[in-house]
């Protein structure tokens, strides 16, 4: 898996997700869980996990949304 996107804004994180999902690209949020150690404030990232095959598809997605500047850097 490669990360495609890394951010603390959770409603970057669902819109990502959504249109993952709604491409048929599976992904994984990773550190999701770590709110718990920064007390909820947003203060750890979430990264959005990805199968490198879909890599393309998936900045591709993300360009037609409007939010390439989201895309971590190969």
């Amino acid at each position: 898996m490669i990360e495609l996107i890394r951010t603390n804004d959770a409603v970057i994180i669902s819109f990502v997700e959504s249109l993952l999902r709604d491409a048929g690209i599976g992904c994984f949020v990773a550190d999701q869980n770590m709110s718990v150690l920064d007390g909820s404030i947003g203060i750890l990232p979430r990264r959005i996990m990805i199968d490198e095959d879909d890599a393309d598809e998936a900045r591709q997605l993300l360009i037609d949304a409007g939010i390439e500047n989201e895309i971590r850097q190969k």
